[in-house]
């Protein structure tokens, strides 16, 4: 079993209630990642509903993983460019992240709103892991746990190459957004 699901089916197993929470995990399998980039030619994005996620508030652990396939982009075009050309789709299947919250204290979900914080780990796209810390935050609706962050992946870090004939007209860096809606975990 690949690491991100060994913590996945960790992060889901045994049921530690929070003080004042009465679920400790959550989970999605329709989350939203979304990148966009700015070019001189043509702007570049791409949707993704089908992200799974698990969210440990207890423990701080964050898990995700991103099917690359599952990118939706506005021309058929670009899909078929992204997975082939770039990404490698067939090569590398998947993008993962798994992490922990940075100075998390649980009892934030307690109040109202959304909580600022920080994840700590590594991602890995491309076949590429990277350490990273990026910005998001947790709010606790209802019973459901919302996950959001936005921040910037540059291609080149992930050893995605670029065709000469179009480098100069690709930006640097791919604005990345996370939108999570996860459920309590069963």
């Amino acid at each position: 079993m690949k690491p991100q699901a060994v913590l996945i089916v960790l992060l889901l197993s045994g049921l530690a209630a929070l003080p004042g929470l009465a679920q400790s995990k959550f989970l999605t399998r329709a989350g939203t990642i979304s990148f966009f980039s700015a070019t001189p030619i043509e702007d570049i994005e791409a949707r993704n509903e089908q992200v799974g996620a698990a969210v440990d508030v207890q423990s701080g652990q964050v898990a995700f993983t991103v099917p690359m396939k599952g990118f939706q982009f506005p021309r058929s075009l670009m899909q078929e460019h992204f997975n082939e050309n770039y990404m490698e789709s067939e090569k590398y299947p998947r993008a993962t992240f798994s992490g922990n919250l940075i100075n998390w204290v649980p009892d934030a979900l307690l109040a109202a709103g959304p909580q600022t914080v920080q994840v700590e780990g590594d991602l890995t796209i491309h076949g590429v892991t990277k350490h990273v810390r990026v910005p998001g935050t947790l709010e606790k609706q209802g019973n459901r746990l919302l996950v959001k962050s936005k921040f910037v992946v540059a291609p080149a870090d992930y050893n995605i190459e670029i065709p000469a004939l179009v480098r100069n007209q690709i930006a640097k860096s791919v604005d990345v957004t996370v939108n999570l809606a996860c459920n309590p975990a069963p």
